[in-house]
């Protein structure tokens, strides 16, 4: 079993500081706000035991923790890191689901900045939908009624809808300092009416198409890269807010084709990510057979 390790995240609210791991800790999203609410989750429990803790969140690949003003975070969050690594790697149990539904908690959305300035992440304490969602414009989203309703902002130009977050592109006329909480605003109340996110026909569609689009009959270089790609790059793009998904792989070129998604999708620092970052680890985990990754919609 490899060894976690976690990277220390800021988020927009001064208050909430993220553990972000390369790999997938648990399915679903869970907030603690108390260590009477943590009775089914070790980690939180232990948490909570420290006089600064005030809120746990442990979603997909990352451990969000919201303090009190009675420390900084640059004091404690080095050790902290620490201690949490100390417990995944023990192994600990995150949270112990249980059959009986569990009390609904309140919903709660917070901002984070991601390498691409166009693209804010808006990250919510609840599981939004099973597989993700891209749309480029208002006529792909007539099926999402989240997508719709954002798309009437003038501002936004994307959305991206993943598991537990919603990743939007704006304009370049305005700033996201300007637009920030109206936005997450309006999330968290579309959230809090239970309105539905995306419609069971293009639900049944995107699972039917990830089926029938899987690739078929593929050579052992491309099964090698699809594995890489899954293990140690998914995690951390989709902890940017975006997504990463194996197109083809050429055997005469050695050329891999691969799909931006999100905060990805036309990010300035992207072309660095893929030379420096996903084709250097490829060309060294798979020697002798990668010549170069490309972003077919970059």
């Amino acid at each position: 079993m490899e060894t976690i390790s976690l990277r220390i995240e800021k988020t927009t609210t001064d208050s909430i500081i993220k553990f972000t791991a390369d790999t997938v800790l648990i399915s679903g999203s869970y907030q603690f706000n108390n260590i009477d609410e943590a009775k089914n989750s070790p980690l939180a429990q232990q948490l909570f035991h420290l006089p600064f803790v005030k809120q746990v969140l442990i979603s997909a690949n990352f451990i969000a923790v919201k303090k009190f003003d009675i420390v900084e975070w640059n004091d404690v969050q080095e050790k902290l890191k620490e201690q949490i690594e100390i417990y995944l790697n023990n192994p600990g149990v995150l949270v112990l689901v249980e059959n009986e539904p569990q009390q609904k908690k309140p919903v709660e959305v917070y901002a984070e900045s991601t390498p691409n300035p166009s693209v804010q992440k808006f990250v919510i304490n609840k599981k939004l939908v099973e597989t993700d969602f891209e749309f480029k414009n208002k006529e792909e989203a007539k099926d999402s009624l989240l997508a719709t309703e954002l798309f009437n902002f003038p501002f936004v130009k994307e959305v991206y809808i993943s598991e537990n977050y919603v990743s939007i592109t704006k304009l370049e006329t305005i700033d996201w300092s300007e637009i920030t909480v109206e936005v997450r605003s309006f999330i968290k109340q579309f959230i809090v009416d239970e309105k539905t996110i995306v419609s069971t026909n293009i639900q049944h569609k995107k699972n039917t198409q990830t089926i029938s689009e899987t690739p078929t009959n593929l050579d052992e270089v491309s099964i090698q890269i699809i594995e890489l790609l899954d293990k140690y790059v998914k995690p951390a793009v989709a902890a940017d807010g975006g997504n990463i998904a194996f197109q083809s792989y050429d055997v005469n070129t050695q050329t891999v084709n691969v799909i931006l998604q999100g905060a990805c999708s036309g990010c300035p620092s992207s072309t660095i990510t893929l030379k420096n970052g996903i084709e250097n680890m490829l060309k060294q985990l798979i020697p002798g057979k990668i010549g170069q990754v490309v972003a077919v919609n970059h």
